[in-house]
């Protein structure tokens, strides 16, 4: 008797051991976010509504973080999806399309950094 993994392997042309890899790969990064906020330490981290320069779009901005520029990438894509809104990470700063700083603030907590909105 086939296994069923096997019938879905062979049907999209995925391997057991391809979804090992990505298994395994998923785990690398959440590894890589508990890192940021090992690294974070007790400092505080900002969130705030910027409008200013987007022509009266707004924009939900995380500042004040201590990661390196691989956790902070991590962590913005994480906050992107889980919001389900476009943004970008650069200069330290994590920046949110639209109006979510309620729905970041707990994304953040939850995963244990010290947050607040201003």
């Amino acid at each position: 008797m086939e296994d069923w993994r096997e019938k879905l392997g062979a049907a999209f042309g995925i391997s057991a051991d391809d979804v090992a890899a990505e298994a395994e790969s998923e785990a690398n990064e959440s590894a890589t976010a508990v890192s940021a906020i090992d690294q974070q330490g007790k400092a505080r981290v900002n969130i705030l509504l910027d409008k200013k320069g987007r022509h009266g779009k707004q924009a939900t901005l995380v500042t004040d973080l201590n990661v390196d520029d691989e956790a902070l990438k991590d962590l913005a894509r994480e906050l992107k999806t889980l919001c389900g809104v476009g943004g970008s990470a650069r200069g330290g700063e994590i920046l949110i399309q639209g109006d979510r700083r309620q729905q970041v603030l707990e994304i953040l907590k939850d995963k244990g950094f010290n947050a607040r909105i201003i």
